[in-house]
């Protein structure tokens, strides 16, 4: 294993919260907003874009961010453990301005892609920032912040709608990259005067080949995944996508057990406690993608279609449904950080979460004809991705050093938007198949309606793999050794020092 060079000790003086800390974990949650807010606002003005640019191919506005995204998590994990976490966090903040600075002023679709991708770059800034604060913030508060910053994503999603729709309706489509791009701006020179760098280094080289392999793996495969649904499980492209895309992944896996520095450690990632971590946290963040696919499906459907569902609500009106759903992940994440800060320890708290988001998928399987009852599941679904989305974070501070905690949760990050594309896949799949409602396509305009029974069997479907993972969360250890990085690979009374593993 790699050797480390400094501490995993809070560099400053503060022993609990004070007015940086509180204003360094305010900029960090705002950055982390402006991912989250990302993915509402350009799908509500993407017949807006499409129209100007005469495309039919919308869903890349999406699909190329997630990519970027996934491919350069891996490579920005490794990067921030050898040279710094605040310096790729600012670094990944200002490509992605930059990003959305070329979106703003595109002049062609293909320059509007370019500049979307590089606005993936915010997506490891999520690892980034829990990681980072691990390192710099004062160990009593570390639980709290770690929460706070991962369940606060989406809050702005409330009143995404309505700013969208203001924007659209007086400035055009452009404004909202303006925005994006303002807002990074502001809230990077935010994280630069506020929080301090991390002590913490990885004594490492670069896996070029590695990195290669991993991203070309995760892109083939992500890319199969998106289009799938659109160009036919059967087809040559899905298939060649598909297939290549698993063979890099295999070939990365070979690579990184002869190298003598992987991109990540293989002998990491094989402990319980990591991969079962990852593979909890992607089904985690698949059912949350399913249910915000599902509750608007529903509440958006009109009526008088007569199918035993739906409100026939706007996009903007759909916030009502969000609003629960926003604030109860904040409750379930500060809930996280309170009880972990005290001792208890997240595996039960992942388990809890993860039953809680089962639980509202039944409920709303069986009764979604109520706007009250529905919005109080989702409420019950949002305290159930708090609490396990704040538990992940903390489970791998658990399980790993400071020196291996970006690379680390970069697989988790992988893990995390892996999964989140195959669930929805699969449910929708089995929607299509036997559940499209039996309405003419010039009744529908060309929108697809499914069956009462469908929701049914999707929502059921949902539960399941929630249970699942609530069921791995119990089969991680009820006491976890960190890994250790050995002292004989460190030379120097301040490396000797720092070869003890940050005991959290």
């Amino acid at each position: 294993m790699d050797a480390v060079t400094r501490s995993g000790e809070s560099t400053g003086v503060e022993k609990g919260w004070s007015p940086r800390l509180i204003l360094s974990l305010v900029s960090m949650v705002l950055l982390l907003e402006m991912l989250a807010v990302s993915y509402s606002m350009v799908s509500m003005a993407i017949a807006d874009i499409s129209a100007h640019f005469h495309t039919t191919q919308g869903a890349w506005l999406m699909t190329s961010m997630l990519l970027v995204g996934a491919v350069t998590g891996p490579l920005a994990g490794k990067l921030a453990d050898m040279y710094g976490k605040r310096k790729l966090l600012l670094g990944c903040a200002a490509v992605a301005a930059v990003g959305a600075l070329l979106s703003a002023v595109a002049s062609s679709y293909a320059v509007l892609i370019v500049g979307r991708s590089l606005t993936g770059l915010l997506i490891p800034c999520v690892f980034l920032s829990y990681s980072l604060i691990r390192d710099i913030f004062p160990r009593k508060t570390v639980a709290l912040a770690v929460s706070v910053a991962t369940s606060g994503m989406g809050l702005v999603a409330i009143p995404a709608p309505f700013l969208t729709g203001w924007f659209l309706d007086n400035y055009g489509w452009r404004s909202i990259f303006w925005f994006f791009a303002i807002g990074l701006v502001v809230f990077g020179a935010m994280i630069f005067v506020s929080t301090e760098e991390s002590a913490v280094r990885l004594r490492s080289k670069v896996d070029v080949l590695g990195a290669v392999l991993l991203g070309a793996g995760i892109a083939g495969v992500l890319v199969a995944l998106s289009f799938g649904p659109t160009w036919g499980w059967q087809n040559g492209s899905t298939l060649a996508y598909l297939f290549g895309g698993s063979v890099l992944m295999v070939a990365w896996l070979v690579s990184a057990g002869f190298v003598s520095a992987p991109l990540i450690d293989l002998a990491v990632l094989r402990r319980r406690p990591v991969w079962l971590t990852a593979l909890v946290s992607g089904l985690c963040y698949a059912c949350s993608a399913l249910f915000a696919m599902l509750l608007p499906m529903l509440a958006m459907t009109p009526a008088v279609m007569g199918l035993g569902y739906g409100f026939g609500i706007s996009a903007k009106g759909f916030a009502i449904f969000q609003s629960p759903m926003a604030a109860m992940t904040m409750v379930g994440g500060v809930i996280v950080g309170a009880l972990v800060g005290r001792g208890i320890r997240p595996r039960p708290l992942l388990a809890g979460g993860m039953a809680l988001i089962s639980a509202a998928f039944v409920l709303c399987g069986q009764m979604h004809d109520n706007k009250a009852l529905l919005m109080a599941f989702a409420g019950l679904c949002g305290t159930g991705m708090g609490l396990a989305m704040s538990a992940v974070p903390n489970l791998l501070i658990e399980a790993v050093p400071p020196q291996l905690q970006a690379s680390t949760a970069s697989i988790v990050a992988v893990s995390q938007s892996v999964v989140a594309s195959i669930l929805p896949v699969i449910v929708f799949t089995v929607l299509n198949n036997s559940y499209i409602a039996p309405f003419p396509m010039e009744m529908t305009h060309g929108h697809t309606f499914y069956t009462d029974n469908g929701f049914r069997i999707a929502f059921l479907m949902g539960a399941v793999a929630a249970g699942v993972a609530a069921l791995f969360a119990l089969l991680l250890p009820r006491k976890i050794e960190q890994v250790r990085v050995p002292r004989t690979q460190v030379a120097g009374d301040d490396d000797q020092q720092a070869a003890v593993a940050f005991a959290h």
